[in-house]
């Protein structure tokens, strides 16, 4: 395929984060962009408004007559997460169309660059996310495909001069395995996705596979006690080739110094954003940095004004008698992490949960896990499973998993019932975690903590 033919794209899905940064590419390229989702939210909203047609029924008439005949100027691109009786994929492979996955297309576009593919069970984004402000901030400059909407620059799709690409390398069904990259960043590899995978070995093996596709010449930097090893390994603290130190927080603020591979000592750098665990992700990101022979004076700036990711420790709300964080955490190692970096912040506050859980072959799978890390916490409001891609599994609800956490203050909780508790019981410390629909939360919460 021959993207430079393309005059019109189709996406089926494209609401989801990926999809959304293709369709907002072939935009950006004057293409004639138009997709279909089944939910309207506020990113279908942003790309309505950024020119992009979108659909909400799988209905055939709602189709343009421009494409229901295969061309070499149209791209019809689907996500994995479509359900096979999409009536309109269905007709797309009648008519003879070729479907390509988004990582296919992710893979086309990044195949003639210099690519920056950061992959990781969790991780990945906010620190794909942050490579790509540095490059940006620094001026080395780069174009970028996140799987999250960047506070810094309001998007998920960053447009470059020069051909240096950020790409978020997503496992999920081996998508990363188009990949051909440059520089190689492995975040985690705990067990996920099994619905996929079947077993860990079998994501491992995945990872193993992402890792053997670098370039000749390339570099990989993979996290310090992986199955697997890279280039350069690195951790939070210790003894790899790169770390930190003396990590710290200081009037809210997280400051560490990192330990280059060399020996080489950055004191005292700030990190714009909270959370211990993107202290860590930070050290990938200025090995990465170190790696382009960007200095260090940029890279200690763009740290510091780094913003994060939506959805990623996001501070939401901080009033005199509230604070308010989202986060995206639906894996239980992520849960722990986000869970640390709030007791780090605020050891002496009252710390509520609203959780969400995401997929029911997850939760079946770490119930476990869940039920031991939602315990740390002092309160937990626990939503319904969001189902996403998969039917119900018998035996498998959030009354099972609230069953296994042993917490005395914890309910089943409904969205609406959500906010009557915010309201009545004022929590000083709260935050909503989970990657289903959660979000629709975040602004009548934002609200009723704000206005008292």
């Amino acid at each position: 395929m021959n993207l430079n033919h393309i005059k019109r794209v189709y996406l089926l899905g494209i609401g989801g984060i990926g999809m959304s940064g293709l369709a907002r590419y072939f935009s950006h390229l004057g293409c004639d962009v138009m997709g279909y989702d089944k939910t309207e939210t506020d990113l279908t909203k942003a790309l309505v408004e950024e020119g992009i047609t979108i659909v909400y029924q799988d209905d055939l008439s709602l189709l343009p007559e421009a494409f229901r005949a295969p061309s070499d100027e149209t791209l019809l691109i689907f996500t994995p997460a479509v359900p096979k009786d999409l009536v309109l994929k269905n007709f797309f492979q009648e008519q003879g169309f070729i479907l390509y996955k988004r990582s296919e297309v992710l893979g086309i576009i990044s195949a003639s660059r210099f690519t920056i593919a950061v992959a990781g069970t969790h991780g990945k984004t906010t620190t794909s996310t942050m490579i790509a402000h540095i490059l940006k901030d620094s001026g080395y400059d780069c174009s970028a495909f996140l799987g999250g909407i960047s506070s810094n620059y309001h998007t998920n799709v960053l447009y470059g001069d020069n051909n240096v690409v950020v790409v978020e390398a997503d496992e999920y069904d081996r998508s990363f395995l188009t990949l051909h990259p440059n520089i190689a960043v492995v975040t985690s590899a705990d067990p996920d996705h099994l619905d996929i995978y079947g077993d860990e070995r079998h994501l491992i093996e995945s990872f193993e596979l992402f890792l053997a596709r670098l370039v000749s010449n390339g570099v990989s930097i993979v996290k310090e006690g992986l199955p697997f090893s890279g280039t350069i390994s690195y951790a939070k603290e210790g003894s790899s080739d790169t770390y930190a130190k003396n990590i710290r927080v200081e009037a809210g603020e997280f400051y560490f110094d990192y330990v280059g591979v060399d020996g080489t000592v950055l004191s005292d750098l700030h990190l714009g954003i909270a959370g211990i665990h993107n202290v860590e992700n930070a050290i990938a990101a200025v090995t990465v940095a170190l790696q382009l022979e960007i200095s260090t004076d940029a890279i200690r700036k763009a740290l510091s004004t780094f913003r994060g990711a939506k959805r990623r420790f996001e501070y939401i709300a901080k009033t005199e008698t509230a604070i308010y964080v989202d986060d995206y955490a639906h894996h239980p190692e992520e849960l722990r992490a986000f869970i640390a970096s709030m007791r780090k912040l605020y050891p002496a506050k009252k710390l509520t949960i609203v959780f969400q859980p995401h997929l029911f072959s997850r939760t079946r799978d770490f119930v476990d896990g869940f039920a031991e890390v939602l315990a740390l916490v002092d309160e937990l409001l626990l939503l319904d499973i969001y189902p996403a891609r998969e039917m119900p599994i018998e035996g498998v609800t959030s009354a099972w998993l609230l069953d296994k956490i042993k917490l005395n203050n914890k309910r089943l909780v409904t969205p609406e019932s959500v906010l009557e508790i915010i309201k009545a019981e004022r929590p000083e410390l709260v935050a909503t975690v989970g990657a289903g629909d959660i979000d629709r939360l975040v602004k009548p919460i934002k609200e009723l903590l704000e206005h008292a």
